[in-house]
């Protein structure tokens, strides 16, 4: 019997979201990609590994036995990996990394490119995901690092079970119609009787402004709510509310009839890269953070969290 290790990646998802669909969204397949490889798994095993329930499956007996090999399996995998990148003399490595929007176009090119230069070996591929989702899939071991955010106002969480460097801190600006406010600073609460645009409160970026907003004395009139950075600001351009960007926001997109006023209690964003935590240090992954530290530092964005 021949284990195939795509195929065991596949069942331990299964089993850690619950349904064919999540786990085939989680791992970037469709769903009748994952039905068929785990298809093929029960084949390849010549036991009975699920059972349909309704429109799902469910885990067999045995099913749940394999899965709990699975885990050991991959594991093992994994510190294998780790080992002999560790003990080889010339670099090498794929890393798989979490990323989105602002991110991915305001830090990764710089580091990605110098990176290329000075150790080929290592190649790094992206997946965009809701940063929300990110520091999950490297729990998982769906990616090997990933960006996360946080933010002064709202904390987030931390996982004990990753580390985390921080590679930038941020500051959030007003963005607001052309000659909506003639000074060089605006006060948060200054901005209370004007309609805003701004995230759903499912994200983080969304909830950390609404914070914001409560702990300078209003609730914002939210007339638009979108969830790129980018497309908030085009809202703002054709006079239709303000909104809150980000230092890398603002490299994404800046159209025209936009004012970016500083505040003046400033908002960080701290951006940082979450990895899991191992007992074997990971060579490789320290030299992807070392580049984008280098990338933001280039960029003006330090490294270490400034106090407001």
């Amino acid at each position: 019997m021949e284990l195939s290790l795509h195929r065991l990646r596949m069942l331990r998802e299964l089993r850690r979201r619950g349904t064919v669909t999540a786990a085939a969204a989680s791992l970037h397949y469709t769903v009748s990609a994952v039905s068929q490889q785990l298809a093929l798994l029960e084949r390849d095993v010549g036991v009975k590994l699920f059972e349909r329930l309704g429109r799902g499956v469910q885990l067999t007996e045995l099913g749940f036995l394999l899965t709990d090999h699975a885990e050991e399996i991959l594991g093992s995998v994994e510190r294998a990996t780790l080992a002999l990148e560790e003990a080889q003399g010339t670099m090498s490595a794929r890393l798989t990394a979490g990323v989105w929007a602002s991110v991915a176009s305001g830090l990764l090119p710089g580091a990605l490119t110098s990176l290329a230069a000075e150790h080929p070996g290592i190649q790094v591929r992206t997946r965009e995901l809701a940063p929300e989702a990110t520091a999950e899939a490297v729990r998982d071991g769906t990616l090997d690092l990933s960006f996360v955010i946080d933010y002064s106002d709202a904390p987030m969480r931390w996982d004990t079970g990753l580390e985390r460097a921080v590679v930038a801190v941020e500051r959030l600006h007003a963005a607001v119609p052309a000659g909506a406010v003639p000074a060089a600073t605006v006060s948060l609460d200054a901005l209370a009787e004007y309609p805003w645009i701004m995230a759903s409160p499912r994200s983080h970026f969304g909830r950390a402004i609404r914070i914001a907003c409560q702990r300078h004395g209003f609730q914002p009139k939210i007339n638009h709510e979108v969830e790129e950075q980018s497309t908030a600001m085009v809202l703002v351009g054709a006079g239709l509310g303000v909104t809150l960007v980000s230092d890398l926001g603002l490299r994404l997109l800046r159209p025209p009839g936009i004012d970016v006023v500083a505040l003046t209690t400033p908002l960080l964003r701290t951006v940082s890269i979450a990895y899991r935590r191992t007992e074997i240090r990971r060579p490789a992954l320290q030299l992807v953070v070392a580049a984008v530290q280098t990338s933001a530092a280039e960029l003006g964005l330090g490294s270490e969290p400034e106090l407001p």
